[in-house]
């Protein structure tokens, strides 16, 4: 693994430093997943688990989608990889998962979710809101839990990769 991720000025302006911690988690999930094949990459950790890194990027995709594009500004986007059905639906893999398509799904929910923040002020608050709760947010809400959710599953990501190949890394 080769650590290419950028780490957030120290000084910056709230909004810079927000937006960097959130990319910094952004990249190390990408790192996790680096030089794995689809195979290792839909690997379950543990029975009776079904988390795998790439269970991890589908969700993260799912996640960005959900905050970025239904609560912030209240684009009709539904789930890519879960349903009422089967609500952990990006956790269950088939072969036909790969690595090459989930990230350029993820990759194109991060851009929609950077388009779709540069519209926003810190402190302005949502177009949509919580499909369960219908509770409203500010942006710098939706920033500090997306960095909260990304270091969680960052964590777990260095369990998976770990147990894979015995790569660790911060």
């Amino acid at each position: 693994m080769t650590d290419q991720r950028r780490m957030p000025g120290t000084t910056a302006d709230e909004r810079t430093m927000l937006e960097g911690w959130l990319d910094f988690h952004r990249q190390t999930l990408a790192w996790k997943c680096e030089g794995l094949s689809d195979e290792q990459l839909r690997s379950a950790s543990v029975e009776p688990s079904d988390l795998s890194l790439l269970g991890l990027v589908r969700h993260m995709a799912d996640v960005e989608r959900s905050w970025f594009r239904r609560v912030l500004a209240d684009e009709d986007a539904p789930p890519l990889f879960f349903s009422e059905e089967d609500p952990d639906g990006e956790f269950h893999l088939t072969e036909a998962d790969t690595w090459e398509r989930t990230r350029a799904v993820w990759q194109a929910e991060i851009e929609a979710a950077r388009a779709n923040a540069a519209r926003f002020g810190l402190d302005d608050i949502t177009e949509g809101e919580h499909r369960r709760t219908g509770e409203r947010f500010n942006l710098r809400w939706l920033y500090t839990h997306m960095i909260e959710e990304y270091a969680r599953h960052n964590g777990h990501a260095d369990l998976i990769r770990e147990r894979i190949d015995g790569a660790t890394g911060d």
